[in-house]
């Protein structure tokens, strides 16, 4: 009997899995490289073992300089053969190797001969490699082939030169510009791609003078451009030209914005959708000149081509953001893509018609969605929900269907980011749509019965806990809210007391039905749960004064921190004096050191809450604004960990918290008095900055009193240099005034005797200038940014004791998130791969690619590349990587 066709398709993808390079080493490749010393040379043989060097090679392995030196004496006898391919493969490990200006001079003379051989293939790589290895003496040698190379009859020679001009322009930008002459004459080339190599080259050679990128641009668009690529370039450095030169010359943009208009007529589905493209990302298009790119673009909707349609409906879908009814147009078409075999095409056509769509046609969409959702990942999900939330704002008499949409795929299988993104557009929608709030609640009610998330489960049942007593019939919610105190693990069991509680006290009705139920929950299993059971009874029995204070009791916000509660609740010694909560300081408390405890193993999983509370730098936000001083700051951009700079043990305990905004630096010192015979008052911190000349003390704000195990905060601030990631050391010396406590009084005297303590000194690194902040899919990630951004360059980091250590510091270096658990390094292995993302301060998103490899005496190398949407970014971070 044959095969099955699907077990056929699962061997061709074992096979396509495999690689002939598995289990490679770097030397017994080595010892194979010794073939290119032999008499008679094998092309094949030779050929192969460069294959293998250049796989090692990028992969991250490293050569020590006795391993490059002796391959590339080796690989220069190469030259001897005469067989095409091995010439080719020998260019390319030359290039590779990149040896020393002493080697270089060795095959210097070889490749020159081949840059004057009759051979264009020769010339052509001949060219490359010499660009690539040579330095600015050399290069004023070669100076003149290179330029008689750009003019060359031969495409493949005059793109080569031209492509090395390129490269050239970054290290030796004096000797390329001398070039303008010929790479105009090349711009004018028959051959499209040289058409194109010599364009980017003459605009790069420009691009400082603005006025010259505008006269080449003007000159370009009367027709002379015959090359695609190249017309798509030309489109580009339009776009740019208009955008510099603002939106109040009418008259002078509209030349260039004809030149846009007219490329939509082109030939080329390259140019055409360059060029609409172009048109809708203009600033301040109006709908008239929005309409020619709209109609070709759906066009391109109904292409045979996938790359075409996805496209034109991602450029439609941003586009709809800001003109949807230019868009509306384009519905029909964009209908017909929900059933497309390429998911992402779907997925943008679904939010495009959610944005663009009128009410009429909701439902018929809703039943097209349903049959789609299940084929998609968990992050398109994501975007369609929000689409339909929108949607659903949008034309509110339509939320029984939307509603309804949104509760099915709520009990679907999903991840605990989708699901929440579902739950967080119902509540919008209840909050949002008061017609709205009965189903809603229902359907968050059915959905906790099979909710497998802890997290979400509890946030559920303290929203209908505040919902819910609001409704017309607020008992038919308490059926659910008491099944979870059989049914659930004991955190969502004391969440579900609480939310009866709630109800008991903001309806008089149930009362005494939630008095039973409440009653039953005091022999839970669980020490919380009865407590919370016993607090609330005694509350909603008359404890407080009347019922607006058990209201505020069960309803108010907690203003009191809660490390502050914990401490002076420990602190509380039992006796006839009752507690009291309005005398627990407000200030954020630090923990002493000497009450440190070790920390428990985190929950882990989909349905764990986030590691920190998500208001933490809210809270440190609102805390710094309230103080007038601080109030022109700015936006908080982050805040670090709090850094420790006493030891355990000692009279005070204090740490620092680094809070960075665009133009300041601000200290906050959680000072801690350990001592209970004395009282600290004036307490302030002298930070000597000698260390860190870029920044400038601007402000300090002591504490006045510092009692016994009584945290208080003293601030100092500092401004810098705008947006850049300044580093420097400051030394700390706390300075404060002694009084002496009477133990039986708990009185201070009234002198005091001036006092300082010497502080561990504070470092600001680059780190703290970056936010740890992930992306759900590196890859797109990685090719959504523009790749002229891109900055890639390699380090030596030395000998280390592992990859794995090596990879560590270079991440603790930047303060980025590592990317799909690249962070860690298999056992064993001699090269490694790290994924890094975040956003650096100005909110620059920016992307980091590492190549790790380590040879046998433990040296690690690293390749480095960056991708920013700011250039300057990039450049910052490869600084950071060489500073550090």
């Amino acid at each position: 009997m044959a095969q099955p066709l699907a077990k056929k398709d699962d061997d061709r993808d074992d096979e396509a899995d495999y690689s002939p390079f598995m289990g490679i080493e770097k030397g017994a490749v080595l010892q194979e490289a010794r073939v290119f010393n032999d008499p008679q040379l094998d092309a094949r043989r030779c050929s192969q073992v460069i294959t293998k060097l250049l796989y090692l090679l990028n992969q991250g392995e490293t050569f020590t300089k006795v391993e490059a030196t002796e391959v590339f004496f080796s690989v220069t006898k190469l030259f001897q053969s005469r067989d095409l391919g091995l010439r080719r493969m020998v260019y390319l490990i030359i290039k590779e190797l990149s040896p020393s200006a002493d080697e270089v001079i060795i095959v210097t003379s070889s490749l020159m001969k081949d840059m004057n051989s009759k051979t264009d293939m020769y010339r052509a790589n001949a060219i490359r490699v010499l660009c690539r290895i040579t330095d600015g003496t050399l290069l004023t040698q070669i100076e003149r082939y290179l330029k008689q190379a750009i003019v060359d009859k031969n495409p493949v020679v005059a793109s080569a030169a031209l492509v090395s001009g390129i490269h050239l322009l970054q290290t030796n930008p004096e000797i390329v510009k001398r070039w303008s002459n010929e790479v105009q004459e090349a711009v004018q080339s028959r051959a499209a791609l040289v058409q194109f190599h010599a364009l980017a080259l003459l605009h790069q050679i420009r691009q400082n003078d603005r006025l010259a990128v505008s006269k080449l641009v003007t000159s370009l668009t009367r027709g002379s451009v015959r090359s695609p690529l190249a017309q798509c370039l030309l489109i580009r450095y339009t776009s740019q030209v208009i955008r510099e030169s603002g939106n109040n010359t009418q008259s002078g943009e509209r030349p260039f914005y004809d030149f846009l208009e007219s490329c939509l007529r082109h030939k080329s589905e390259m140019v055409i959708f360059e060029a609409a493209k172009a048109i809708t990302d203009l600033n301040g298009v109006t709908t008239r000149e929005l309409t020619p790119a709209i109609t070709v673009l759906q066009l391109f909707l109904s292409s045979s081509k996938p790359v075409l349609r996805f496209a034109a409906v991602r450029t439609l879908n941003k586009v709809a953001m800001t003109h949807p009814m230019a868009v509306t147009n384009c519905n029909i078409d964009m209908e017909s893509l929900i059933s497309d075999q390429n998911r992402s095409i779907a997925t943008l056509a679904i939010t495009t018609l959610l944005k663009t769509g009128n009410e009429s046609s909701v439902d018929r969409l809703m039943k097209q969605i349903t049959n789609f959702m299940s084929d998609i990942a968990d992050e398109f999900k994501i975007v369609v929900v929000e689409a339909i939330r929108s949607l659903c704002l949008k034309f509110p008499l339509k939320y029984r269907s939307l509603m309804n949409f949104l509760s099915n795929i709520l009990r679907e299988e999903g991840g605990f980011d989708y699901k929440k993104a579902i739950v967080d557009s119902i509540v919008i929608l209840i909050r949002d749509i008061p017609d709205a709030k009965e189903s809603g609640l229902l359907h968050l009610c059915e959905f906790i019965e099979d909710c497998e998330f802890t997290y979400l489960s509890t946030q559920i049942l303290h929203f209908i806990g505040i919902e819910g007593p609001k409704t017309l019939d607020p008992s038919k919610y308490i059926r659910y809210i008491y099944n979870r105190v059989h049914l659930e693990n004991a955190t969502v069991r004391a969440s579900a007391v609480s939310t009866l509680a709630k109800f008991g006290a903001s309806v008089d009705a149930l009362k005494p039905r939630i008095f039973v139920l409440l009653r039953r929950c005091l022999f839970d299993s669980d020490d919380e749960v009865r407590d919370r059971a016993t607090l609330y009874l005694n509350t909603l029995g008359g404890d407080l004064e009347n019922d607006e204070d058990v209201r505020e009791f069960l309803f108010g916000s907690l203003d009191t921190p809660l490390v502050n509660l914990e401490s002076s609740l420990k602190n509380y010694v039992p006796s006839e004096v009752a507690f009291d909560i309005r005398l627990v300081p407000k200030e954020v408390k630090s923990q002493p050191l000497t009450e440190k405890k070790a920390q428990g193993k985190k929950p882990t999983g989909l349905g764990a809450p986030p590691s920190g509370p998500p208001s933490t730098v809210d809270s440190y936000e609102r805390q710094l604004l309230s103080i007038p001083e601080f109030a022109n700051f700015g936006k908080l951009f982050k805040s670090s960990a709090p850094v420790e700079l006493t030891e355990a043990e000692t009279e005070y305990a204090v740490n620092v918290v680094k809070h960075i905004f665009d133009t300041h630096v601000v200290f906050q010192y959680n000072c801690t008095n350990t001592i209970p015979e004395q009282l600290l008052e004036d307490v302030f911190v002298i930070v000597d900055a000698s260390e860190a000349e870029e920044f400038s003390q601007v402000f300090s704000k002591p504490v006045r009193s510092l009692p016994y195990d009584s945290p208080g905060q003293t601030f100092v601030a500092f401004e810098k240099p705008e947006g850049l990631p300044t580093t420097g050391k400051f030394s700390n010396t706390l300075k404060f005034i002694v009084k002496e406590v009477d133990p039986t009084s708990g009185e201070a005297e009234d002198d005091g005797v001036e006092d300082e303590y010497q502080l561990e000194d504070l470092d600001v690194v680059a780190a703290d200038y970056i936010l740890r902040v992930g992306v759900s899919n590196f890859r797109n990630a990685w090719e959504s940014i523009d790749p002229d951004s891109e900055r890639v360059d390699e380090y030596g980091l030395g000998p280390r004791e592992s990859l794995s250590e090596a990879v560590n510091t270079v991440i603790n270096l930047l303060g980025m998130q590592p990317c799909e658990g690249t962070e860690v390094v298999p056992p064993n292995s001699r090269s490694h791969t790290c994924l890094l993302s975040g956003v650096f301060i100005g909110g620059v998103k920016v992307l980091v690619r590492l190549s790790f490899g380590l040879d046998g005496a433990k040296d690690v190398a690293m390749k480095l590349s960056v991708r920013s949407d700011d250039v300057s970014v990039s450049d910052a971070i490869h600084e950071i990587v060489a500073s550090g």
